[in-house]
């Protein structure tokens, strides 16, 4: 597909989770189910290679397997598509943007080395090589709160004159401050901003620009809905988000707060309570997953809760 500019990433993007076997491989059948139903909901554009995509845990011919399934797929039903190309070592995230830069996606994900805290010179330079590989696919920087260095939209407008094909940010941890937002609004051009998908319609009012969504693992079809109703009805989205905040706070936050599961099994978690793919209830080891058990549970209140995402 053709590079996709700031201005074109936009609204609500969904995720594809990884789908396993009880044994932790990759079932590629359910993973080709789950692109199609992704299209079926029509959203803004799909991703791959998220942390919820566990692309940590992939071998290469894994990775590039992954790659071209969902290169092919959106491709052919004119998808937009970001394909992630990170790794905690530097020298594997240029290799497999070399690997998967002839299927031209949208713009490639990537992540700052990350065994120790790169420097700002460090980054640059970091990003350049990858600007000169990607040869015209634009950058978009994944910089997750348990990232070695937590960037501020200050220093993202630093790399962004270095490097221009960088055409985003994905974020989450902003807590849906009014006074991030401002310095976002004030400092931050030629970026596409997205943060986390539970605070979407407070982040549309606030001027930002969409979510890589966690609300999509849960339902894709509903997080796409309510995308659309922040634009034609932002009251209302703005309603549904405080119960979505309910939901998150008492169905899905223990999870990670009292239990110390990690952030991407509670994706994987919601995906089975949301119950519209067969991911498999498994991450790669060696982390754990929130026991199959308390899906129902969970599925029980979250329906209270927030019933739009319980339909499609």
């Amino acid at each position: 597909m053709k590079p996709l500019t700031s201005a074109e990433i936009r609204g609500n993007w969904a995720t594809l989770l990884l789908t396993t076997t009880p044994k932790g491989e990759i079932d590629y059948t359910r993973l080709a189910e789950e692109i199609d139903l992704l299209i079926d909901t029509h959203p803004c554009g799909i991703y791959s290679n998220g942390t919820a995509g566990e692309f940590y845990a992939q071998s290469e011919e894994e990775f590039i397997r992954i790659s071209e399934l969902l290169s092919s797929k959106c491709e052919a039903a004119g998808v937009a598509y970001q394909i992630g190309v990170s790794h905690p070592c530097a020298q594997q995230s240029l290799e497999r943007l070399r690997k998967i830069r002839h299927l031209h996606p949208g713009a490639v994900q990537v992540i700052l080395p990350d065994w120790f805290p790169v420097s700002n010179p460090e980054a640059i330079d970091f990003l350049k090589v990858m600007e000169a590989e990607a040869q015209g696919i634009p950058l978009v920087l994944y910089n997750p709160p348990h990232a070695k260095r937590k960037l501020t939209p200050e220093e993202w407008m630093i790399l962004k004159r270095e490097i221009p094909s960088l055409v985003g940010v994905k974020v989450f941890d902003n807590n849906c401050d009014p006074a991030w937002y401002n310095r976002v609004r004030e400092q931050v051009q030629g970026l596409s901003v997205f943060i986390p998908g539970h605070h979407l319609a407070t982040g549309i009012r606030a001027g930002m620009h969409g979510a890589y969504s966690n609300m999509a693992c849960l339902n894709p079809y509903a997080a796409q809905r309510w995308y659309e109703q922040t634009l034609s009805d932002l009251p209302g989205a703005l309603e549904l988000e405080q119960r979505i905040g309910l939901f998150m706070e008492h169905c899905i936050t223990p999870f990670i707060t009292e239990h110390h599961y990690p952030n991407h099994a509670c994706d994987r978690f919601m995906a089975l309570v949301g119950g519209w793919c067969r991911v498999g209830d498994r991450l790669r080891w060696p982390y754990r997953s929130i026991p199959v058990e308390q899906v129902e549970k969970v599925r029980k209140k979250a329906r209270n809760i927030i019933p739009e995402f319980f339909t499609v």
